[in-house]
This record gives structure tokens, sequence and C-alpha cells, in this order.
């Protein structure tokens, strides 16, 4: 009842004002369970892909944006249910990974249609990188549901770091056909089968997308870009002290020399 609000109100507006292009909606089924495998731009991209469908998607979104305390926590809650985010608990023994899988076979058993980022965080660059082989693969695995792999085109362009009003511009969504991992039921233990599927799917995800691709987690290229970031801003730091101190030296070199001057000056006078 109230996804169908939120989706009609919010995904009304954002096909209205964006104009999202569509390819391949014939791939997703009219019933039954299938997990969407997506590559990851932006943060609208858990509002653009449900909105250009018939059926509910339900991504997972960290548990603090349903608890947050007061009117403000209350409002944000009812919006993340309303979009069709399921929260999950990170404080587990093995944090947000276990908690998303469990989250993610449940939806899938249930017969829905569970959206997951195999990238596990939102590309820092627009590539496309080395998907997680806990999740995805473990609940394709657990529950013989088709993976169907789904390529973002350009949402990463509408609001960009640092811009507060989005721009307005017509992204895309590719949908592939089905992947069928049913041949793999019940080898969710065996890590070399859940890098094999991973990468299948990411294969796929990179043939729709155009995507280059880094086979690095994204999660460690994040870390590299701050570390290099670092880097530079202590370097600049230095170049200024150091352009600083010369500028100080050269001041007092030339302080002395005038003093000089006024020395031999008087010297000559006398």
């Amino acid at each position: 009842m109230i996804y169908g609000a939120m989706k009609f109100s919010i995904g009304g507006s954002l096909k209205l004002a964006f104009r999202p292009w569509v390819e391949g909606l014939e791939n997703i089924p009219e019933r039954g369970p299938a997990i969407l495998a997506s590559n990851h731009l932006s943060f609208s991209d858990s509002f653009f892909l449900p909105a250009v469908l018939d059926r509910k998607v339900t991504f997972i979104a960290k548990a603090e944006y349903f608890t947050a305390p007061g009117v403000k926590g209350k409002l944000t809650a009812a919006f993340f249910k309303g979009v069709g985010q399921l929260p999950v608990d990170r404080s587990g023994a093995r944090g947000a990974g276990e908690a998303a899988i469990k989250a993610g076979i449940q939806v899938v058993e249930s017969g829905g249609l569970f959206g997951i980022y195999p990238e596990g965080t939102r590309s820092p660059d627009g590539r496309l990188y080395r998907g997680k082989p806990g999740g995805l693969a473990r609940v394709a695995l657990a529950t013989g549901a088709p993976v169907i792999p789904v390529a973002m085109i350009d949402t990463e362009k509408i609001q960009p770091p640092g811009q507060v009003v989005p721009k307005l511009m017509r992204p895309g969504i590719r949908i592939g056909k089905p992947l069928d991992f049913s041949r793999y039921q019940g080898m969710d233990g065996d890590r070399f089968i859940l890098r094999s599927v991973t990468d299948e799917v990411m294969y796929e995800i990179m043939k729709l997308s155009g995507q280059e691709y880094v086979d690095i987690y994204a999660t460690a290229a994040k870390r590299q870009i701050a570390d290099e970031a670092k880097a530079k801003a202590e370097e600049a730091k230095r170049e200024r002290k150091q352009a600083q101190a010369a500028g100080d030296e050269g001041g007092r070199a030339q302080s002395q020399g005038c003093a000089g001057d006024e020395d031999g000056t008087e010297r000559s006078g006398a």
C-alpha cells in the first residue's frame, strides 16, 4: 500500500522529470522470484530502477536509516520503508554481509524481486569494479533464483558530488537476460564457485553498461583515491611552507642588504 503510493508519487515524478529510457523490460518476470544485480553509480539508482518496473523491488539499507530518533527520524524511516528498502542490522558477528544475505534470501523465498549491487558500494569514478562474491552469489545459490543483470547508464551525471541541484537529463537502464545458476545450487560454501558466479554476472553487467572494468574492489579504489588526495594535499601544504620559508628568507636577506648599504653610506660620508 505504502510502496504503491510512494512509487506513484516519487516514481511518477522521476519518470516525468528525467524521462529515463529502458531496454529489456521483457526480461523481468511478471511473477516469481528473481535477483536484480546492478552496477552502482549513484544514490538515485535505487529509485530509478523501481520507477520503471511494474513489480516491487526490495533493496537493503543500513538499519540506522530506520531507527533515528525524532520527527525527522520517523519521516526518514517511513520514506525508506515506502520505497522498498529493507533494514539491515550491521552489529552482528559478521556485520552487514550476513544480514544482507539473510534478508535477500527471505525476499527471494517469498517470491519477490531482490535488488543488489555486487560492487558493494558506489563506483568512485564511473568505472565498473570487481564484484564481491558473498551476497549476490550466496543468495542465488541458496535459492536457485535467476539472476538478472542490470546496467544503470549516466545516473552519476545527474547529481555529481558537490552539486546541489540535479541536472535534468535522461539516464538509461539496460536489463539483460536472466542467468541460471541452479546447476550450482547448494554449493554456496565453495568460494571458487562463488567467485565464478559473481564474475559471470559482472561480465554481463559490463557488456550492458559499456563501462571500463577494473579488477579491484571499489572499496579499495576509494581508499586509494582518498590516500592519493591526502598525499597531494600534504605535498601542496609542504610546497606552500617551503615557498613561505623562501619568501621569508628572501625578505631577511633584502633587509640585511639594505642595512649594509646604509652602513656603507655613513662610512663613505665620514
